[in-house]
């Protein structure tokens, strides 16, 4: 399953360096497109506030 990015997402953008199938992308905040992700938890591991969950 997917990794999704919840609403404690500061946008600051270290996720994206770290996904090695470019599924993540910018909105509001950070989208991950479940169609890519490969579902490694980079993101996850990356980010300072911990936004990327499990799916």
């Amino acid at each position: 399953m997917a990794y999704t990015i919840d609403d404690s997402c500061i946008a600051c953008g270290a996720c994206t360096a770290d996904c090695p199938v470019d599924a993540i992308s910018e909105g509001d905040i950070y989208v991950i497109n479940a169609d890519t992700c490969i579902d490694c938890g980079a993101c996850a591991a990356a980010c300072p506030v911990g936004a990327p969950k499990e799916g």
